[in-house]
């Protein structure tokens, strides 16, 4: 006859473990949570003023690309100025001019992911399937949703990285 025996007690509960874990990562990682969280609320209301703003445009009969990229500029320069004042406040400044021309080369990056996007959908899928893929809905949800979330993801990377450097971090140069 085998006896059964149980392993030892954990040194804590496992709920207190647990919270231990989500405290230590959050410790680690509370300034880039915050950071993402403005940075979620700037590009909210920036989405918002993109997605109207493409939205007047296609109704006013602009062209498909160009009611895209209007709306992106206006949309990318209220972007700036709340990321500049208020996301990335405490990252000291490498000239505001420095930081404008990255900040909208990194646009146009954005930019031209959200075109192809609808690119993709009006003039490829478009060609395939035109009542749904080529319509002014499609090319919509194209740029302002598929393109906006991939634009995204790089325009966050490249803020963080090259534009809005963090304290005493030296400009990225070709030699580093």
């Amino acid at each position: 006859m085998s006896t059964l025996t149980s392993p030892p007690p954990p040194s804590a509960p496992a709920p207190a473990r647990e919270a231990g874990l989500i405290a230590g990562l959050y410790d680690r990682f509370s300034h880039l949570v915050h950071e993402l969280g403005k940075f979620g609320v700037v590009g909210g209301l920036c989405f918002g003023v993109d997605f109207g703003l493409n939205a007047i445009l296609l109704a006013q009969g602009v062209e498909d690309l160009a009611a895209k990229a209007i709306s992106t500029t206006i949309a990318a320069t209220l972007a700036f100025a709340g990321n500049r004042y208020w996301t990335w406040r405490d990252r000291e400044s490498s000239g505001l001019g420095r930081e404008y021309a990255l900040y909208f080369f990194f646009n146009l990056v954005g930019l031209g992911i959200a075109l192809i996007c609808v690119a993709i959908s009006k003039y490829g899928l478009g060609g395939i399937w035109p009542e749904v893929f080529d319509t002014k809905l499609a090319s919509l949800i194209a740029g302002s949703v598929v393109g906006n979330v991939f634009g995204t993801i790089f325009r966050f990377w490249a803020y963080r990285r090259f534009v809005f450097l963090a304290p005493n971090a030296a400009p990225v140069t070709e030699e580093a």
